[in-house]
């Protein structure tokens, strides 16, 4: 069973950044397993990519912690589901829609998360 939350009455977060589709998909990042938008800890927000943060948020990322591990800050851009951080760090596909992921994500979490990401 998953904890992954669908939005509340129909919102949708609104995704800032360079999107170039209603899937998540940026400028920077657009293949078909693209359809990831991550909150960055440092504003709330979301954004496709660290690049997308990068070029329009005006400061530096802040990196989410082990203890941020329950913290909804994924978001699935094929059926709009927020997971909590540690789904999305277990899931090779969204738990809610089953939409592949990039695996290819797993080389910039660093950028994102201040804590060992892989499995022991």
């Amino acid at each position: 069973m998953t904890t992954a939350a669908a939005p509340a009455s129909g919102a949708t977060p609104r995704i800032l950044g360079s999107p170039v589709d209603s899937e998540t998909r940026c400028t920077h990042y657009r293949s078909e397993l693209d359809v990831v938008a991550l909150k960055f800890k440092c504003c709330g927000e979301y954004y496709p990519c660290f690049a997308c943060h990068e070029e329009s948020s005006g400061h530096p990322i802040a990196r989410w912690e082990s203890a941020d591990l329950r913290r909804l800050a994924v978001l699935c851009g094929v059926c709009r589901t927020e997971l909590r951080i540690e789904e999305y760090l277990s899931a090779e596909d969204c738990p809610s829609c089953t939409a592949r992921f990039n695996p290819g994500c797993r080389l910039h979490h660093r950028i994102y998360f201040d804590f060992d990401t892989e499995a022991p």
